[in-house]
């Protein structure tokens, strides 16, 4: 099995850091990417990278300054030995009603996740021309990004427009052989986003707190929220020689709740 290098925005916990645990079983090695003060979790996920046998690393990164972005591509590709996969998953996610929607809270996360979505595929796309490399870009976006949540208009929005970005540069990428897709998880259930989610919807309509969450899940076919796993185990596919003839497209790891 040939090595080859990744490099993970968020890397250093939660979805990013289980992305980055299949890619090591599948051969890669990898730059964790994330705030300098992410580097203790990060060491914690590079000593499970180098028990699977690979290299690991990390690179403190704010994805909203376009240069570090740039830079943490190129320490990456010289510090591992070559560059093959970008995996865009920095994001945050704001709840509130429409009409309490801040300009700095709506700036804030649109530079995280839209901003730092593109930065990120322009420097991949910018090394991957460079080492005339077939590289892969898979990104971050929601189902909220394919079908809109009460309360999460501003996530919602930063999300669509993910997909959008993936399409376009699915396209404009193409010639040179560099595959674009993205991933578009429901609900995770190992993270703190629901709590947040429930108050707010309790607040709104008036449901014990608990309730909002449960009548959510009861929403999904298969009957439970999304665990990291779940969405490792796509990125993991599209980043395999398997997915060489897929760019374009948004997956939904939401147990068919968008159905």
């Amino acid at each position: 099995m040939s090595e080859k290098v990744a490099l993970i925005t968020g890397g250093a916990q939660g979805i990013g850091a289980e992305i980055a645990r299949h890619l090591a079983k599948a051969g890669y090695n990898l730059a964790l990417a994330d705030l300098p003060g992410q580097a203790s979790k990060a060491q914690a996920v590079i000593k499970e990278i180098e028990a699977a046998g690979q290299r690991g690393i990390f690179v403190p990164l704010d994805v909203t300054d376009q240069q570090q972005v740039f830079q943490a591509v190129d320490t990456a590709a010289e510090k591992l030995g070559g560059f093959d996969l970008m995996i865009n998953n920095a994001g945050v996610a704001n709840v509130d009603k429409i009409e309490d929607i801040k300009p700095q809270d709506l700036e804030f996360s649109f530079k995280i996740n839209v901003f730092g979505v593109l930065y990120g595929i322009q420097a991949a796309a910018k090394k991957f021309k460079e080492l005339k490399v077939p590289g892969k870009i898979i990104s971050a976006s929601s189902i909220a990004g394919m079908r809109a949540f009460p309360v999460w208009a501003t996530y919602s929005a930063t999300k669509a427009a993910v997909i959008n970005l993936t399409q376009a540069a699915a396209k404009e990428l193409a010639p040179d052989k560099i595959k674009v897709n993205a991933y578009a998880p429901g609900v995770v259930g190992t993270t703190g986003m629901w709590d947040a989610i429930d108050a707010k919807m309790s607040e709104i309509n008036g449901k014990p707190l608990g309730q909002n969450r449960k009548d959510f899940i009861d929403t999904i076919p298969l009957g439970r929220t999304v665990e990291p796993n779940d969405i490792a185990n796509l990125v993991t596919f599209l980043a395999s020689d398997k997915a060489d003839f897929i760019t374009g497209q948004t997956y939904a790891v939401d147990g068919g709740g968008i159905i």
